[in-house]
């Protein structure tokens, strides 16, 4: 029997009382957040960006308007704000976010208020080839201050952390592609998209923490970044931002390799497959953008 099957029922069912569980924050994305968030996501081919109150936020660029100021006393050993406020607690040592879904609605605008509206869906177990995990599957609305809103849903993954590092099955890069850009990764990258979203994690700034305690080789690359700057490559490449985007990570990318973004965009330009590719030709992350 799987220790999924296994695992505590009584913490289990507990945790399954967590979903229907609500929350509501205010935030906004300021000039100077929009303005660090420029400086970590830019590449060589990136346009310079008008980061000034009231122009239009690039998608997904809300991921940095919601920063959690816990004090480090309510920081778990892996930097990320202790479980049991909003997400469940469970038994688990590794939490990280494994994929997302997006609807756009409009533009949301630097400087504004914007609310977040945010709720439990669901709370599920499950085995894979990494061994037993939770996944907890969280809906957000954004919503802007003159109409403009973000249907947002993120899936939540936690796991034990192994002995060792094993590599996930590896997937193949994108094939016939119609573009495949290389972005420069390093540590001072990865700090600044950490400080941009005031994200404390440790596997992305704290090498021996990474190698010794998670087991991984090197930094790990943001998720989050890699699909904002996959979007940024979608809209650089069709001329305007999709309306809907989703992504999933395949593979953990590190601070040890450069990034390839990659897309091929489908007949009828309505839609683009992308991903986020290592220098030996496998994927990080698979994503979809969509305009119609």
């Amino acid at each position: 029997m799987s220790r999924v099957e296994t695992f505590p029922m009584v913490a289990m069912r507990e945790a399954e009382d967590w979903v229907g569980r609500t929350e509501e924050r205010w935030g906004s994305l300021t000039p100077e957040l929009a303005g660090m968030m420029s400086a970590a996501v830019s590449h060589p081919l990136s346009l310079r960006r008008d980061v000034r109150r009231g122009c239009l936020m690039p998608r997904l660029w809300h991921w940095a308007a919601f920063p959690e100021f816990v004090p480090l006393s309510q920081l778990g050993e892996d930097g990320h704000p202790k479980l049991g406020d909003f997400l469940p607690p469970l038994a688990f040592k590794r939490r990280m976010w494994a994929a997302g879904k997006l609807s756009f609605f409009g533009s949301l605008r630097v400087g504004e208020r914007l609310r977040r509206l945010s709720t439990i869906k669901s709370v599920t177990p499950k085995s894979g080839g990494t061994g037993d995990m939770v996944f907890v599957t969280v809906s957000h609305q954004i919503e802007g201050e003159t109409g403009s809103f973000v249907e947002e849903e993120q899936d939540i993954v936690y796991l034990h952390i192994p002995d060792e590092f094993k590599a996930p099955k590896r997937v193949p890069e994108l094939e016939k592609r119609d573009f495949d850009e290389t972005v420069p990764i390093n540590e001072a990258r990865l700090f600044r998209f950490s400080a941009a979203t005031y994200n404390a994690h440790r596997i992305h700034y704290d090498l021996p923490y990474a190698r010794e305690v998670e087991k991984y080789p090197a930094l790990v690359t943001h998720g989050p970044m890699q699909a904002i700057m996959l979007m940024e490559a979608a809209k650089r490449h069709v001329g305007e931002p999709p309306k809907r985007f989703r992504f999933r990570g395949v593979h953990p990318m590190f601070h040890s390799h450069d990034l390839r973004l990659q897309g091929r965009l489908a007949p009828g330009g309505k839609s683009m497959d992308l991903g986020t590719a290592t220098p030996e030709g496998y994927l990080g992350m698979q994503a979809t953008a969509e305009w119609d």
